[in-house]
């Protein structure tokens, strides 16, 4: 699914570089903005996240500015649990070397809505979700992410290095060749990448779209829609 995931993202932002450069020669040093909306950031994360992760029924995020709130649902041993928690974007690097996503967490895990297997199941959470956050002075979540090998936590913040799931697939590599994601911001309902353009990359013909492609990806972002949570 990760061909599904990254190539989309990165080639409509390389497809609109190329429309606004055309003209131009070499490497772009100017810096562009793009935005993503919160839809198609949430379509990709149900695309490259939640369908791939069998524990993971819904992981999506409200955008706001400099700020988001992301929403997980988790359904394993009878436990089914929708938590939320409030980040913030510090530092979005994608390039044909380094994909990293660095977040500060700025609220506490709060659990939205939970089902509980028995009584005993549900003391259980309560009390640990308790004596993290009220006597230990820490939130569970780096630590939960960290152990199932999803994050790095360095410093209280949570470091994503995409480079394991994508730094093998050659069609993302070749994207990142054409387009370096400098940083990113979060205003309310988008994600605005900031990057530059590597036009020789950009105009190969050997790694060009195709008319045909240009025309499904343009298709796909036009039809993409909310997504849903997982039936149960």
């Amino acid at each position: 699914m990760e061909k599904a995931f990254m190539p989309t993202i990165l080639s409509s932002i390389a497809k609109h570089l190329q429309r606004a450069y055309r003209k131009a020669e070499d490497f772009i040093e100017e810096e562009r903005e793009f935005p993503l909306s919160q839809v198609f950031l949430n379509a990709t994360f149900k695309r490259y996240v939640t369908d791939n992760v069998g524990l993971l029924e819904d992981l999506h995020a409200d955008l706001y500015d400099d700020w988001l709130r992301l929403y997980a649902t988790i359904n394993v041993k009878g436990l089914y649990t929708k938590l939320s928690v409030d980040l913030k974007l510090i530092q979005m690097e994608l390039n044909k070397d380094v994909q990293l996503i660095v977040f500060e967490q700025i609220s506490d895990t709060q659990v939205v809505e939970a089902k509980f297997k028995n009584f005993f199941q549900k003391i259980a959470v309560n009390s640990a979700l308790f004596f993290y956050q009220k006597v230990l002075k820490k939130d569970p979540l780096g630590m939960i992410l960290e152990r199932f090998d999803v994050v790095k936590v360095r410093d209280d913040l949570l470091y994503l290095d995409l480079n394991r799931w994508l730094g093998k697939n050659r069609s993302i590599i070749e994207t990142l060749a054409k387009v370096h994601v400098n940083h990113a911001v979060l205003r309310d309902a988008e994600l605005v990448v900031m990057g530059n353009v590597n036009l020789m990359a950009l105009f190969s013909k050997s790694s060009d779209l195709d008319d045909e492609s240009e025309e499904k990806l343009e298709i796909s972002e036009s039809e993409i829609t909310p997504i849903k949570q997982k039936e149960n």
